[in-house]
């Protein structure tokens, strides 16, 4: 008996095999200067910003997407900017997503991307240029709740 309620009890603990966990939630990126809300967008996932460690440009405005290619572009503001989009899972692989873009307002560039859920907490998440092997990846750390923005 002890055995069976054991079973249960771990089994109602954990997700079925072969269903892969969520991305959704606040991640603080690498180096810990911005936060990003990862939510649904249809049938894939989604990324924006959410708090920057930096706000504010030199003239004490919100920061604007200053880098942007497009000129029309560079009046956004960095705060609410979509920089992750069209994540759907992977086919064959649980707890990733790709097939996506990842957009850095630090240079202005659009990648490929693709994340992968390394554990609850752990996001790594690969912007690359043509093929995976040709790009960089960035570990993000799951946050509880979005950070109050700094005057």
């Amino acid at each position: 008996m002890k055995r069976y309620l054991l079973t249960g009890l771990l089994a109602a603990a954990l997700p079925p095999l072969g269903m892969a966990a969520s991305p959704e939630g606040v991640w603080l990126t690498e180096g810990g200067s911005a936060q990003i809300e990862i939510s649904r967008c249809g049938d894939a996932y989604c990324g924006h910003t959410v708090w920057l460690e930096n706000p504010y440009d030199d003239e004490g405005e919100l920061a604007r997407d200053s880098n942007n290619p497009d000129s029309d572009l560079r009046d956004r503001e960095l705060i609410g900017l979509k920089i992750l989009w069209d994540m759907e899972p992977a086919p064959r692989r649980d707890n990733r997503w790709e097939g996506g873009r990842v957009y850095d307002p630090e240079n202005g560039n659009t990648y490929r991307a693709r994340m992968d859920l390394e554990d609850e907490d752990t996001l790594s998440l690969r912007g690359y240029v043509g093929a995976p092997m040709f790009g960089r990846t960035s570990t993000w750390t799951r946050e509880e709740e979005i950070r109050e923005l700094s005057d």
